[in-house]
């Protein structure tokens, strides 16, 4: 048997994608460059990466130029919202280039994970990475164990710097200065200085959304409405969602206030952000700005609201979905079991007519509930009738409710109001001393919390006696206007006067929103 003959083939340093390939006398060579921000300083500091890396690739003989990627005033915490570092990725997966050159790991990417996903995608390829700073070549054997450790360390820095801007909006918000997006802030936009201004256009769309709701419109016919006129939302879009109008409805900017942190960054390398539910603190700014709608429309609007998220009827209590497709949806009710009437369509023998009929006794039958099925005719000549019959009070009527808003004014909790407002800004001076020393102000916490309940409470009671006071000077303004006069059943009308009617066997009882209940 012949003996062994071995002979040794020196390997040949090559890095590559098509090395192992073909014989290629040149390598491929791009450069990646980032700068972080978009001040003038850092632009300055990517024109010069770009002409310094243009002039490195192409002096050096052996390399053929692939061009240079350049992210401008991008975020390095993730890859996705960078276009030119992601073409160049695409460009090293098509065979394009051989050798990508960068500044530092920092440039490359400040997330390790996103760090090492790219370059082992780019080693699959025979493609190496030259971190000129830190003088890594990522397809030498040390290349990886090195660049987990820088990049483990440029993760730290990232999430140092997050922390930093944290602090930084800490302090704003301690300072009570507002932060918003006022291109897409219906109402509002900004002055030179920052501050909020009034977009005069804007905010008579924010008081009519107000003001339709209050008049009973629900959230889907205010944005039907809104767009029937062509008005666009702060978005610029000609569809008005329910969720949208909600937020108006819902937004304390709107009266000068602005709660500030309703959401935070849980991750500093996702940027996701969640909804504030206690787990960082908040800071209310009172008239912070100048208001477009006043406080006590606002928190009359909060209790409509609830009461419309909140309607239990019936002996059973069910709950019963707002609707404000006729004035009298939802604000009919049974006088036998307590649960809402509703709109059908009745077709017996023959007869066809739209009537008003318990929902208890529709979706259970006749033997849970007992009261009376209400022609639409005769349920309208009720509520006429009873307004009829307001007009007909004349002088005697308005005294009366001249005696309501006497007795209404005499009922009031502003005082309270004053207290607690003057103890929360002992309270808050506290925090901030204990925060300022170092020490912990969570025992403050719960009583904060139930002062400002408590104040919040009294509010919307002023709110509603307020809005009674108002809905009362406006009776008295549509008597003095209509006295004497018949009127006919019209929608917006009863929507303006009354709160609701109630159904009995043998009559009705209809309810005004100023408090006055007439029987017919």
């Amino acid at each position: 048997m012949a003996e062994k003959n071995i002979t040794v083939i020196p390997a040949r340093k090559r890095v590559g994608s098509t090395a192992a390939k073909e014989k290629v006398k040149k390598l491929r060579v791009a450069a990646y460059c980032r700068v972080s921000t978009e001040t003038e300083e850092q632009n300055s500091s990517y024109e010069v990466q770009v002409a310094h890396y243009t002039e490195f690739i192409k002096k050096n003989a052996e390399w053929e130029f692939a061009g240079i990627f350049a992210d401008d005033g991008i975020s390095g915490t993730n890859t996705k919202k960078r276009e030119e570092f992601n073409r160049m990725i695409d460009g090293c997966m098509e065979g394009n280039i051989d050798l990508v050159i960068t500044k530092s790991i920092s440039r490359f990417a400040r997330n390790t994970l996103d760090c090492l996903k790219y370059i082992r995608q780019l080693k699959d390829k025979n493609i190496s990475v030259f971190f000129e700073k830190e003088n890594i070549n990522t397809m030498d054997a040390k290349g990886e164990v090195l660049l987990t450790i820088m990049a483990s360390l440029a993760q730290q820095e990232s999430q140092s710097l997050s922390q930093n801007v944290k602090l930084g909006l800490q302090y704003r918000y301690q300072q009570g200065k507002v932060q918003v997006n006022h291109n897409r802030f219906m109402g509002y936009t900004k002055d030179d200085e920052g501050n909020l201004i009034i977009v005069p256009e804007e905010a008579e769309i924010i008081k009519r959304i107000y003001r339709e709701y209050l008049e009973g419109k629900s959230l889907a016919g205010i944005g039907r409405d809104l767009e029937k006129d062509d008005i666009l939302t702060a978005a610029g879009k000609p569809r008005w969602r329910p969720e949208t109008i909600k937020k108006i409805l819902m937004n304390e900017k709107y009266i000068g206030d602005a709660l500030l942190q309703k959401t935070f960054t849980v991750d500093f390398l996702t940027k996701k952000r969640v909804k504030n539910e206690g787990h960082v603190p908040q800071y209310y700014v009172e008239n912070s700005h100048e208001a477009i709608i006043p406080k006590e429309l606002f928190l009359q609007a909060q209790e409509e609201l609830h009461r419309r998220n909140n309607i239990y009827t019936g002996a059973d209590k069910n709950k019963r979905l707002y609707s404000s497709k006729y004035a009298l949806s939802t604000i009919t009710f049974c006088g036998d079991c307590g649960d809402i009437y509703r709109r059908v369509y009745w077709n017996i023998r023959g007869r066809k007519e739209f009537v008003w009929r318990c929902v208890t006794r529709i979706e259970q039958g006749p033997e849970t509930c007992k009261n009376r099925t209400v022609k639409e005719g005769d349920l309208y000549d009720a509520v006429m009738t009873a307004i009829n019959k307001l007009l007909a009070g004349g002088d005697n009527m308005m005294r009366t409710l001249e005696e309501n808003i006497h007795a209404i004014i005499g009922d009031t909790t502003e005082y309270r109001i004053s207290e607690i407002n003057t103890l929360l800004e002992e309270k808050q001076k506290e925090i901030i001393s204990l925060a300022n020393n170092g020490k912990d102000f969570e025992f403050l916490s719960e009583e904060v919390d139930k002062l400002r309940e408590e104040r919040q409470r009294l509010l919307v009671e002023d709110a509603s006696l307020s809005g009674e006071n108002e809905r009362i000077n406006e009776l008295i303004g549509f008597i003095c206007r209509n006295k004497y006069r018949t009127l006919l059943y019209d929608d917006t009308l009863v929507r303006k006067l009354i709160q609701n009617v109630t159904v009995y066997e043998d009559h009705f009882v209809i309810s005004f929103k100023s408090g006055i209940e007439i029987e017919v």
